[in-house]
Protein backbone atom coordinates (compact mmCIF):
# COMPACT_ATOMS: atom_id res chain seq x y z
CA UNK A 1 0.00 0.00 0.00
CA UNK A 2 2.45 2.36 1.21
CA UNK A 3 4.44 1.60 -2.42
CA UNK A 4 1.38 2.69 -4.23
CA UNK A 5 0.90 5.52 -2.46
CA UNK A 6 4.62 6.72 -3.32
CA UNK A 7 3.97 5.16 -6.85
CA UNK A 8 0.92 7.60 -7.21
CA UNK A 9 2.76 10.69 -5.62
CA UNK A 10 5.87 10.29 -8.04
CA UNK A 11 3.24 9.88 -10.95
CA UNK A 12 1.77 13.79 -9.19
CA UNK A 13 5.71 14.88 -8.98
CA UNK A 14 6.32 13.92 -12.65
CA UNK A 15 3.10 15.44 -14.00
CA UNK A 16 3.24 19.04 -11.84
CA UNK A 17 6.98 19.42 -13.18
CA UNK A 18 5.81 18.04 -16.78
CA UNK A 19 3.07 20.80 -16.32
CA UNK A 20 5.29 23.12 -15.08
CA UNK A 21 7.85 23.03 -17.59
CA UNK A 22 4.80 23.04 -20.40
CA UNK A 23 3.55 26.48 -19.22
CA UNK A 24 7.44 27.73 -18.70
CA UNK A 25 7.48 26.74 -22.86
CA UNK A 26 4.89 28.36 -23.29
CA UNK A 27 5.04 31.52 -21.99
CA UNK A 28 8.34 32.20 -23.14
CA UNK A 29 6.77 31.39 -26.78
CA UNK A 30 3.85 33.75 -26.09
CA UNK A 31 6.89 36.92 -25.10
CA UNK A 32 9.00 35.65 -28.28
CA UNK A 33 5.54 36.26 -30.42
CA UNK A 34 4.90 39.29 -28.62
CA UNK A 35 8.66 40.51 -29.45
CA UNK A 36 8.20 39.36 -32.77
CA UNK A 37 4.96 41.63 -33.02
CA UNK A 38 6.57 44.36 -32.06
CA UNK A 39 9.59 44.16 -34.16
CA UNK A 40 7.09 43.78 -37.15
CA UNK A 41 5.95 47.16 -36.15
CA UNK A 42 9.00 48.85 -35.90
CA UNK A 43 9.73 47.68 -39.45
CA UNK A 44 6.14 48.58 -40.64
CA UNK A 45 5.92 52.18 -39.11
CA UNK A 46 8.43 54.95 -40.48
CA UNK A 47 8.34 58.99 -40.24
CA UNK A 48 9.39 59.39 -43.68
CA UNK A 49 6.67 56.95 -45.45
CA UNK A 50 4.28 59.10 -47.39
CA UNK A 51 0.96 59.04 -45.95
CA UNK A 52 -2.94 60.09 -46.98
CA UNK A 53 -5.72 60.13 -44.59
CA UNK A 54 -6.29 61.40 -41.74
CA UNK A 55 -3.30 61.50 -39.35
CA UNK A 56 -5.39 60.50 -36.26
CA UNK A 57 -7.42 57.50 -38.38
CA UNK A 58 -6.91 54.04 -36.02
CA UNK A 59 -7.13 51.70 -39.05
CA UNK A 60 -3.31 52.35 -41.21
CA UNK A 61 -2.94 50.25 -44.62
CA UNK A 62 0.76 49.84 -44.98
CA UNK A 63 1.35 49.44 -48.48
CA UNK A 64 5.09 47.88 -50.01
CA UNK A 65 4.63 48.89 -53.67
CA UNK A 66 6.66 49.25 -56.73
CA UNK A 67 5.30 51.85 -59.41
CA UNK A 68 6.52 49.92 -62.28
CA UNK A 69 3.90 46.98 -61.08
CA UNK A 70 0.93 46.41 -62.62
CA UNK A 71 -0.84 44.84 -59.89
CA UNK A 72 0.05 48.01 -57.80
CA UNK A 73 -1.58 50.21 -60.36
CA UNK A 74 -4.76 48.10 -60.47
CA UNK A 75 -5.15 47.98 -56.32
CA UNK A 76 -4.43 52.03 -56.33
CA UNK A 77 -8.07 52.79 -57.05
CA UNK A 78 -8.93 50.56 -54.30
CA UNK A 79 -7.45 51.35 -51.42
CA UNK A 80 -8.27 54.87 -51.55
CA UNK A 81 -12.14 53.37 -52.25
CA UNK A 82 -11.82 51.41 -48.95
CA UNK A 83 -10.93 54.79 -47.46
CA UNK A 84 -13.67 56.74 -48.70
CA UNK A 85 -15.70 54.40 -47.56
CA UNK A 86 -14.39 54.81 -44.26
CA UNK A 87 -13.89 58.68 -44.05
CA UNK A 88 -11.32 59.81 -41.48
CA UNK A 89 -10.92 56.30 -39.84
CA UNK A 90 -8.67 55.17 -42.32
CA UNK A 91 -4.80 56.02 -43.16
CA UNK A 92 -2.60 54.16 -46.09
CA UNK A 93 1.09 54.40 -46.02
CA UNK A 94 3.59 53.58 -48.54
CA UNK A 95 6.56 51.86 -48.57
CA UNK A 96 9.06 51.51 -51.86
CA UNK A 97 10.01 48.33 -52.66
CA UNK A 98 11.38 48.60 -56.30
CA UNK A 99 12.11 44.98 -57.59
CA UNK A 100 11.35 45.52 -61.47
CA UNK A 101 14.07 46.54 -63.12
CA UNK A 102 14.91 50.20 -63.30
CA UNK A 103 12.24 51.00 -60.63
CA UNK A 104 14.75 52.43 -57.96
CA UNK A 105 15.45 55.62 -60.48
CA UNK A 106 11.44 56.01 -60.60
CA UNK A 107 11.09 55.73 -56.94
CA UNK A 108 14.12 58.42 -56.88
CA UNK A 109 12.03 60.67 -58.85
CA UNK A 110 8.84 60.87 -56.98
CA UNK A 111 10.65 61.06 -53.69
CA UNK A 112 12.35 64.50 -55.22
CA UNK A 113 8.66 65.38 -56.45
CA UNK A 114 7.34 65.09 -52.72
CA UNK A 115 9.80 67.47 -51.79
CA UNK A 116 7.73 69.55 -54.03
CA UNK A 117 4.98 68.46 -52.70
CA UNK A 118 3.71 67.01 -55.19
CA UNK A 119 4.17 63.01 -54.58
CA UNK A 120 0.73 61.83 -55.27
CA UNK A 121 0.11 63.60 -58.87
CA UNK A 122 3.22 61.92 -59.49
CA UNK A 123 2.78 58.59 -58.53
CA UNK A 124 -0.78 58.97 -60.41
CA UNK A 125 0.65 60.25 -63.59
CA UNK A 126 2.83 57.44 -63.65
CA UNK A 127 0.24 54.88 -63.39
CA UNK A 128 -1.71 56.32 -65.31
CA UNK A 129 0.63 55.94 -68.23
CA UNK A 130 2.65 52.43 -66.89
CA UNK A 131 1.67 50.74 -69.98
CA UNK A 132 4.28 53.44 -72.10
CA UNK A 133 7.19 53.28 -69.67
CA UNK A 134 7.40 49.65 -68.53
CA UNK A 135 7.71 47.38 -71.36
CA UNK A 136 8.22 43.49 -70.47
CA UNK A 137 8.40 44.67 -66.57
CA UNK A 138 11.35 47.00 -67.34
CA UNK A 139 11.42 50.54 -67.07
CA UNK A 140 12.02 52.52 -69.89
CA UNK A 141 14.05 55.34 -68.08
CA UNK A 142 13.96 58.03 -70.91
CA UNK A 143 10.21 57.38 -71.13
CA UNK A 144 9.36 58.12 -67.35
CA UNK A 145 10.34 61.95 -68.18
CA UNK A 146 7.34 62.17 -70.85
CA UNK A 147 4.89 60.28 -68.00
CA UNK A 148 5.31 63.36 -65.79
CA UNK A 149 5.66 66.10 -67.80
CA UNK A 150 1.84 67.30 -67.48
CA UNK A 151 2.23 67.02 -63.40
CA UNK A 152 3.67 70.68 -62.95
CA UNK A 153 7.42 69.86 -61.86
CA UNK A 154 10.29 71.44 -61.76
CA UNK A 155 12.11 68.84 -63.50
CA UNK A 156 15.77 70.19 -63.31
CA UNK A 157 15.03 70.52 -59.69
CA UNK A 158 13.94 66.74 -59.79
CA UNK A 159 17.15 65.53 -61.57
CA UNK A 160 19.30 67.32 -59.02
CA UNK A 161 17.18 66.18 -55.19
CA UNK A 162 16.40 62.43 -56.58
CA UNK A 163 20.20 61.30 -55.71
CA UNK A 164 20.40 63.58 -52.54
CA UNK A 165 21.44 61.15 -49.76
CA UNK A 166 18.55 61.48 -47.40
CA UNK A 167 16.23 59.96 -50.63
CA UNK A 168 19.11 57.50 -50.58
CA UNK A 169 18.75 56.63 -47.14
CA UNK A 170 15.08 56.45 -47.03
CA UNK A 171 14.75 53.67 -49.80
CA UNK A 172 17.93 51.89 -48.18
CA UNK A 173 15.10 51.46 -45.29
CA UNK A 174 12.05 50.42 -46.90
CA UNK A 175 13.98 47.42 -48.36
CA UNK A 176 15.65 46.59 -45.05
CA UNK A 177 12.15 46.63 -44.20
CA UNK A 178 10.50 44.78 -46.71
CA UNK A 179 13.68 41.68 -46.10
CA UNK A 180 12.48 41.72 -41.94
CA UNK A 181 8.61 41.31 -42.87
CA UNK A 182 9.45 38.83 -46.07
CA UNK A 183 8.29 41.08 -48.66
CA UNK A 184 9.20 39.51 -51.94
CA UNK A 185 6.42 40.78 -54.33
CA UNK A 186 4.27 43.73 -54.82
CA UNK A 187 1.95 45.16 -53.36
CA UNK A 188 1.91 43.93 -50.23
CA UNK A 189 -0.23 44.70 -47.73
CA UNK A 190 -0.13 45.03 -43.81
CA UNK A 191 -3.68 46.52 -41.87
CA UNK A 192 -2.76 47.42 -38.38
CA UNK A 193 -0.07 44.98 -38.49
CA UNK A 194 -1.94 42.09 -39.34
CA UNK A 195 -0.83 40.52 -43.31
CA UNK A 196 -3.51 39.63 -45.75
CA UNK A 197 -4.09 35.58 -45.58
CA UNK A 198 -3.59 35.70 -49.14
CA UNK A 199 -3.52 37.73 -51.63
CA UNK A 200 -7.04 39.71 -52.95
CA UNK A 201 -9.32 42.22 -53.26
CA UNK A 202 -11.80 40.39 -50.45
CA UNK A 203 -8.88 39.65 -48.27
CA UNK A 204 -7.81 42.99 -48.18
CA UNK A 205 -11.06 44.79 -47.41
CA UNK A 206 -12.07 42.23 -44.68
CA UNK A 207 -8.93 42.91 -42.61
CA UNK A 208 -9.82 46.77 -42.92
CA UNK A 209 -13.28 46.54 -42.00
CA UNK A 210 -12.14 44.23 -39.18
CA UNK A 211 -10.00 46.98 -37.90
CA UNK A 212 -12.47 49.59 -38.68
CA UNK A 213 -14.98 47.37 -36.45
CA UNK A 214 -12.31 46.86 -33.73
CA UNK A 215 -11.25 50.44 -33.19
CA UNK A 216 -14.57 52.55 -34.42
CA UNK A 217 -17.70 50.00 -32.89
Amino acid sequence: MKQKTLFILSGITLLLAFLAATLYYTSGKQEEAIEAVAQKQDNLHRMHSPGKGAEDAKVLIVEFFDPACGTCRDFYPFVHRLMEAHPGQVRVAMRHAPFHEGSVDVVKIMEAARLQGKYWQTLEALFASQDDWVLNHVVQQDRVWNAIAGVGLDLDRIRRDMNAPEIAANMVQDMEDAKALNVTMTPEFFVNGRPMPSFGHEQLQTLVEEAVAENYH
